[in-house]
Order: structure tokens, then C-alpha cells, then sequence
């Protein structure tokens, strides 16, 4: 609704272009766009019809853009919204003044439009909230000054009343200061911060408008404290366990004191009470600031089981403020501690003859720990023939033998003693004693090899040593320390062993006299070996001597023999016998053996190569053609005799032939028939000696040889070989084996076939067997 107000009077000013006028006009704010002002044109009389051509307008003013004049009705009318407060602000009179031109003639109108105010706007403070601090010392009537509302509209729209919500401590009370209303907060009982620290009130401003607008302050009120609390701890007794070996840094505890005042008045620092042992000290820090005990030292269980700290906590006010309370901590034991052994030992030598549960060592265990985690349990490892045994006494055991003990078997122990605890999990320690075992004489000496085998080559050189026996005993020092003594039994072994030697301390056997192979071929003694222990016990042991014959016999010629003891003979064969015919035989023998008694016959002289021949291996002589008349009429052959022995020996034989007429011839033999009835007796007396020793020596060997093999081990047992078939002229042969040795004992001849493989004393044979490619055999 617009108001039109006419201001009676006027100015006439006559100029040569113009005429001047001012009207003023009222409008309320937050008119709406378009709203008619007033119809200038028509209050200042101009005509209607020429607003146009005349230029009807507005020309000046920074408000020209809030109101417009319609050229066509002359209405003024607003342009934009318009806001008093904030085109006007502060003024209680708010004016629009415009110039209004018309043109030819030329006319300048002046324009006041009033902007009226509405109650658009509501009370406002500041900000929304207003921090209050009061000591709650303060006086009862004190008072605050708080914020202003502030309204921008004007009059009666703008701030008229206050008011605070109910409540018993606050009250507002209103100072007036021209046209402004200043509030106050007025205290009206005495504070108490730890009853109540902070106070909210809300403070509401209300206008004079219609409808009414209000606004509001909250009042947030903080009492400030004084130190009238001391510190109250939430436990006046803190009980904690603690496990033992907690690291450094480990939370133990934390205290908490509390204080009803606030600022440094509630600010407490918690300390150690000085009186407390070092070990505390030590053990356990306490941060002044938060109240949390750590762990600062070693904590250990069998050192201290239970610390008691002093805890005190006091404020910074002025003057300050102290409380205390005990804070106990106990450790838990935990299995940190291995079994300690010690060993009292009454001997670490046992003699091996000690009786089963003889007491060796005293055994003591101890754990520090405590509960099962100092309970302790002791073994021995391993198969020992030892045992613990507890005693009445706890934790105390005795180690004592258990079953025999053999010093040869086993001389020294380890005896691996672990002792456990029953922790979880348990700990161990292991702790090893030595225990050596004594000897005592309880072995006699033993000959690795029993009967012993000596194979002698005759000829041996008197004194010397030929055979060395050696005895071993399992027993220590003198126990084990051996003499030797050849045994001499009866007259018969006498005659063998008086010839013998025995050194009591190394064993070496020597012969004082040289054995002949021709003479002896075996004999049998024993040597008895004594240790040196109390009681000394002994063994004996067999030493079958073999004599191995040496080529020392030459052969020697059996026929042909002459009266003065030369071999030599004479032999007549008819002249007319034919090619082949057996002129005669040489006969030789050699008291040796094998290759030694083996004897070739050879052809070492003769007047005439093709007429005779000669068997090598028979000695027989033979004619190789038939006589002629040319031919001479007797002929010498010298016959060489050699065995076959590594150094030949030999003889000689010379046989004359003479070649006679064939009557003479009868005539002659029958007188060499007579003679040879002589020669052939000694011949055969010769043959009969000479095979009756071979015979008596098979015998005995074969008497000897089944002998050593009931008497021999598995091992070292002599063993008759399979007899071999031998053709040719070998009286005799005896196999045996030794070991892994075969050795063949031979007559004076030899069997055709065999390999001679030359040896040492040129008596090793070289035999063929089935069950070994080649085996070597002593003779």
C-alpha cells in the first residue's frame, strides 16, 4: 500500500530552461517488484500524452536502479527488492532521494521516498555461544557482563526484552544505555566446581514486533577450580603377579589417583616412596606422570618372591596435596633354572671282580625353582651295566655296579647321568662321569694258532733262532706280562728238547744242534706261556716241527760196482745183436727227496755216439744199430748221475763194453752170472734197506699227519689232500694241507709229470687241483 505525501509549499525560480519541484513518497521494505510507488507525472502535473516526447525520466542517483517511471502513465515503480537494513543501516529515517528530468522545456523534479521498516529481522548476539570462566570462590551478586542482542531493524522491531531460563544459581538483570538494552549475568549462590564445573544457561532476546522475532545465547558458564580436594587412589591396596624374567619395559601396574579439582589443582605426579629397600629401586620404575610400573631390572623368582612399593600421588596446587597406597607384587616362578648335579665321587677305578651293587659315586640334585619346576628326576642313558638309586633322602641317589664287569670287554665308561625337572617345559642337564675298570688275572695266555707248524730246513745252523711262539693275554701289566718254557715231559722227548731253547721273554725258540732231514723227519714238543699274575695262570701250546730236506746227498751209484768200491763195470754183448738190445742198467740212488733225490741219466762221454743210447730217466743202456765188422771192439761210456736240486749234485758210473763172438759171449756170461749172483745180492740188500726206510717214514708221516688233523681247528686243521694218480716211478707220496697251504712229502724218485717250480731250496712243488687254480706245497 503506498502513502502519498504532499509537502505544501513551493520555490518558483524563473530561469530561462527550467522549473523545480520535490515530492516525497513512502514505501515499506521487501515491496514486491513492480509495486507503484505514486504517479509522479500526474502529482507534478506534467501531461500525460507527452512523457514520451519530453523524455520522461530518471536521471541521477545510485537508487535509480530500485525504482523505474512508466513513460506512458507516469507511475514510479520499484525495480528491484529493497532491504532497509542494508540500504539504511543503523539510521532510524531511511530516504530515497531521485531527480526526475522532463525535457523541452527542460524540468528537474527532485523525488524523497522513505523506506519504512518492517519486522523482517530477528535478534541476534554475536555467536551463538559465550564462554564464562568463575572461580567458584566468587562473591554472591557478582556480575558478568555477557553479550548484546543486536536487531537492525529500527523502533519498536528492534531488541526490547531478555530472559534466562530458570534455574538457582543465575540470574540477568538489564542496563539501559540510551536506546540500547545492555544485559548483565548476576550470581546469586555460591559456586561449587566439583558439585557441578560447568553451568549451561540459555539467554533469549526478544523485539517489539508484531509478530514477535527472537534470538538466543547459550550460556556456557566454567567454574574455575581451587585446590580444595587432595588426590583419592581408586585401590588404597593394588595386588598384581608378575611372571619372573619379564623383560625390560614389561607393564606391571598401573596406579590411578584422582582429584576433584581441575588445572594443576587435579594435575598429580605419582613418585616412590623413599623408604623403600634398593632392591625395589632396582627392580621396578614408576613414570611420574601416567602411574604405570615397569619393569626395570631382573626380576627373579628365587632371588625375591614378593616386592611391596609405596606409591605416593600428589597435586600441584598451592600448597599441594598428597595421598598413598600400597601396591604388592608377586612373582610367579617359572621353570628357568636347570637341575644342578654334583657328584661326590668315593672312586672312579672299579675293579672288574667288583660284586654286583657296589657303590661308586654319590649323587646329589638340586633345582631352585620351586613347585613341580624344582621336581627332579634322574636317569642314566645308554646300556651301562650301572643303576642310580634313590635314598631316603630326596633328590640323593647312589650310582652303583649292576651285573659283571669285564675289564677285556669293556675298560672304561661314560656314564651319562640327565637329570630333568617337571617343568613345563621341563629342563635338563646332563653331566658324564668316567669310570675306568681295573684288571685283575682272570685270562690265561692264548696262542692265536693251536698246534704251531714249523717247517725247518735241515742243515740249520746251531744256536740260531728257528721259530719264535708268541702268547697274547687281555689282561694289564703284570697280568699280562708272559714267560715262555719249552715242556719236557719224558726221557724220549728229552732227547728232542734238550736241543732246544726257548727265550722266556720274547718267545724265540733256537736249536742248539743241526737236524738232518735223512735222520729226523718230525718231531713234537710244546712250550708252556706263564703270565705274571697272583695267582699266574698258563697255557700251553703243540709246535709240530717238519724238517725240510736240502740237497746234501749226492747220488750215488748202486750198479755197476766194482770189487775196490768204484763204479765202474764191464758189459759183453754179442756182436751180431740187433739195434735196441739192452746193453745194461744203471742203478743209482739219492737219500734226499722231491727234485733233490730226483736223478737224470745222462751220456758224458762215449766213443761212439751211434751205437749207444741211454734212457735219462731209467738209466738203461741200449744199442741204437747193429755192429758192423768196422766197428771197434770194445767201447767206453761214461754215465753222469745228477739229481735236481737247486745245486746239482752228482756221480759218475763208467761202463766198458766188449764185443765178443757169440760162442764167447755164452761163455762169458755164464762166468759174469756167477759173479753177478754176488753183485746182485749186495744189490738187493742195498734195495731192501733203502725201501724199508721209505716205508717206515710213510708210516710215521701218516701216523703224524692223522694225528695233526684230529688236534687241528676248523681253521688251522691239517687237511689230507685227494690222493693224485701218478704214473711213472715214485715209490711213494704223501699230500697234506696246512692252512691255505698243500704240501706232499715224496720218495727218492720222482713221478713223471710233475712241474718243477724252482724255489729257495729247490724243493716247492707246484701241484694241480681241482678246488684252486695253484696252491704252493712245502716239502
Amino acid at each position: 500500500m503506498i502513502e502519498l505525501w504532499w509537502v505544501v509549499g513551493f520555490l518558483l525560480l524563473c530561469y530561462d530552461n527550467g522549473i523545480s519541484a520535490q515530492m516525497k513518497y513512502s514505501i515499506p521494505e521487501e515491496a514486491k517488484v513492480g509495486s507503484v510507488v505514486g504517479n509522479i507525472a500526474k502529482d507534478l502535473g506534467i501531461d500525460l500524452t507527452t512523457l514520451k516526447e519530453r523524455r520522461f525520466r530518471i536521471v541521477s542517483g545510485s537508487s535509480d536502479v530500485l525504482f523505474q517511471v512508466n513513460q506512458d502513465n507516469g507511475q514510479m515503480y520499484v525495480h528491484k527488492t529493497i532491504d532497509r537494513e542494508e540500504l539504511c543501516p543503523g539510521n532510524s529515517v531511511c530516504l530515497v532521494n531521485l531527480k526526475i528530468a522532463v525535457e523541452n522545456p527542460l524540468e528537474i523534479h527532485y523525488v524523497a521516498v522513505e523506506i519504512t521498516d518492517i519486522n523482517d529481522h530477528s535478534p541476534s548476539f554475536p555467536g551463538e555461544d559465550q564462554l564464562l570462566e568463575i572461580s567458584e570462590h566468587v562473591p554472591v551478586g557478582t556480575r558478568f557482563p555477557i553479550h548484546a542482542a543486536r536487531d537492525p531493524d529500527s523502533g519498536i522491531n528492534s531488541v526490547r526484552f531478555y530472559k534466562l531460563n530458570t534455574n538457582s544459581d543465575f540470574d540477568i538483570e538489564i542496563r539501559e544505555n540510551e536506546d540500547e538494552k545492555i544485559p548483565f549475568l548476576l550470581l546469586k549462590k555460591h559456586l561449587d566446581r566439583e558439585q557441578q564445573k560447568e553451568h549451561r544457561l540459555v539467554l533469549t532476546a526478544s523485539d517489539g514486533g508484531n509478530p514477535q522475532r527472537s534470538g538466543s545465547l547459550n550460556l556456557i558458564i566454567i567454574v574455575i577450580d581451587t585446590n580444595d580436594n587432595r588426590p583419592i587412589f581408586s585401590k588404597d591396596v593394588y595386588t598384581v603377579n608378575l611372571h619372573e624374567n619379564a623383560p625390560r619395559g614389561t607393564l606391571v601396574l598401573k596406579v590411578n589417583a584422582t582429584d576433584l579439582d581441575e588445572g594443576s589443582n587435579s594435575e598429580i605426579e605419582y613418585s616412590l616412596s623413599k623408604t623403600l629397600k634398593q632392591k625395589v629401586y632396582d627392580t621396578f620404575i614408576l613414570d611420574s606422570i601416567s602411574g604405570e610400573i615397569r619393569v626395570k631390572g631382573n626380576v627373579d623368582f628365587e632371588d625375591m618372591e614378593i616386592y611391596r612399593l609405596d606409591v605416593q600421588a600428589s597435586d600441584k596446587g598451592q600448597p599441594p596435596w598428597t595421598a598413598e597406597c600400597r601396591v604388592i607384587i608377586k612373582i610367579i616362578d617359572v621353570n628357568d633354572n636347570k637341575p644342578d648335579i654334583e657328584v661326590t665321587s668315593l672312586s672312579n677305578v672299579v675293579p672288574e671282580d667288583s660284586k654286583s651293587g657296589t657303590v661308586i659315586s654319590l649323587i646329589s640334585v638340586t633345582d631352585t625353582d620351586s613347585g613341580v619346576n624344582g621336581k627332579v628326576i634322574c636317569t642314566i642313558a645308554g646300556n651301562v651295566p650301572f643303576d642310580l638309586r634313590p635314598s631316603i633322602q630326596e633328590n640323593m641317589y647312589s650310582l652303583v655296579t649292576m651285573g659283571r664287569l669285564d675289564r677285556e670287554n669293556v675298560s672304561h665308561y661314560d656314564i651319562t647321568i640327565t637329570a630333568s625337572d617337571c617343568g613345563e617345559p621341563p629342563l635338563s642337564t646332563v653331566k658324564t662321569l668316567t669310570v675306568e675298570v681295573s684288571d685283575v688275572n682272570d685270562n690265561r695266555p692264548e696262542f692265536r694258532h693251536n698246534p704251531l707248524e714249523l717247517y725247518l730246513v735241515e742243515n740249520n745252523v746251531p744256536g740260531s733262532s728257528i721259530f719264535s711262539v708268541n702268547a697274547y693275554d687281555v689282561d694289564l701289566n703284570e697280568n699280562a706280562a708272559i714267560s715262555y718254557q719249552v715242556v719236557r715231559k719224558d726221557a724220549v722227548q728229552n732227547d728232542i728238547t734238550s736241543f732246544l731253547n726257548v727265550n722266556s721273554e720274547n718267545g724265540q725258540i733256537s736249536a742248539l744242534k743241526s737236524f738232518d732231514f735223512e735222520t729226523l723227519k718230525t718231531f713234537q714238543f710244546q712250550v708252556v706261556a706263564t703270565d705274571s699274575g697272583t695267582p699266574s695262570l698258563s697255557s700251553n701250546v703243540t709246535v709240530n716241527v717238519f724238517i725240510l730236506d736240502q740237497n746234501d746227498n749226492p747220488p750215488v751209484i748202486l750198479y755197476p760196482v766194482s770189487s775196490n768200491g768204484s763204479a765202474e763195470g764191464v758189459e759183453e754183448i754179442p756182436r751180431n745183436v740187433n739195434a735196441g738190445h739192452l746193453v745194461t742198467k744203471v742203478r743209482a740212488y739219492d737219500a734226499d727227496i722231491g727234485y733233490n733225490g730226483w736223478l737224470l741219466f745222462s751220456l758224458q762221454q762215449v766213443t761212439d755216439h751211434s751205437l749207444f743210447g741211454l734212457d735219462r730217466y731209467t738209466g738203461q743202456i741200449r744199442t741204437l744199430r747193429s755192429f758192423t765188422e768196422t766197428d771197434e771192439a770194445e767201447h767206453k761210456l761214461v754215465i753222469l748221475v745228477k739229481d735236481n736240486g737247486n745245486v746239482s749234485l752228482s756221480a759218475t758210473a763208467t761202463v766198458i763194453v766188449k764185443l765178443v763172438e757169440p760162442k764167447e759171449a755164452f761163455a762169458a756170461s755164464d762166468v759174469k752170472s756167477s759173479a753177478k749172483v754176488d753183485d746182485q745180492d749186495n744189490v738187493t740188500f742195498y734195495l731192501m734197506i733203502t725201501l724199508g726206510s721209505v716205508s717206515v717214514l710213510f708210516l710215521v708221516s701218516i701216523i703224524v699227519l692223522i694225528a695233526m688233523q684230529c688236534s687241528k681247528t676248523t681253521d688251522y686243521t691239517s687237511k689230507y689232500l685227494q690222493d693224485t694218480n701218478y704214473d711213472g716211478t715214485l715209490c711213494h707220496s704223501i699230500q697234506y694241507r696246512s692252512g691255505d697251504k698243500r704240501y706232499m712229502l715224496v720218495g727218492p724218485r720222482m713221478s713223471i709229470g710233475s712241474t718243477i717250480v724252482p724255489g729257495s731250496h729247490a724243493n716247492t712243488l707246484v701241484l694241480p687241483d681241482r678246488r684252486r687254480a695253484s696252491e704252493e706245497v712245502r716239502l
